[in-house]
Parts: structure tokens; C-alpha cells; sequence
């Protein structure tokens, strides 16, 4: 492949800023979120993987505190 296909075409110097912003978004929000939620959610949603059915699942979810 021709290594000035990229030089070629017009504004492509915006993608890879563009590519950065959504990534860095994308994380910050996820930290905004692992910050302000509460530790009786994080321990709930801890424990769903060790659950044994879904009669516990659905007892475990109404005990949690979801904001």
C-alpha cells in the first residue's frame, strides 16, 4: 500500500484527535461513575458471579441499593 494515501485526503490530521477525545471521555466517565457509586451497589454487583441461580440473583437485586 502506498505509504501518502492518508497525506491525500483533505482534514484527516482531525481523526486521530477525534479518536483521543472519545477515548479519554469514555474513561473519565467511567471513573465519574466508579467514584460516585455507592459501596452497597459495588458490593451487590461483586458478589452476582458467585451466585448460585437466579432465585438468588433476583433476591440479591432487591436488597441493593441502585442509584
Amino acid at each position: 500500500m502506498d505509504k501518502n494515501v492518508l497525506q491525500s485526503i483533505a482534514g484527516v490530521e482531525i481523526y486521530p484527535i477525534i479518536s483521543l477525545v472519545i477515548f479519554g471521555l469514555f474513561f473519565l466517565g467511567l471513573l465519574v461513575y466508579v467514584l460516585l457509586s455507592s459501596r452497597q451497589h459495588i458490593d451487590a454487583m461483586s458478589q452476582l458471579p458467585l451466585l448460585d441461580d437466579e432465585a438468588n440473583f433476583k433476591s440479591n437485586l432487591n436488597h441493593d441499593v441502585i442509584c
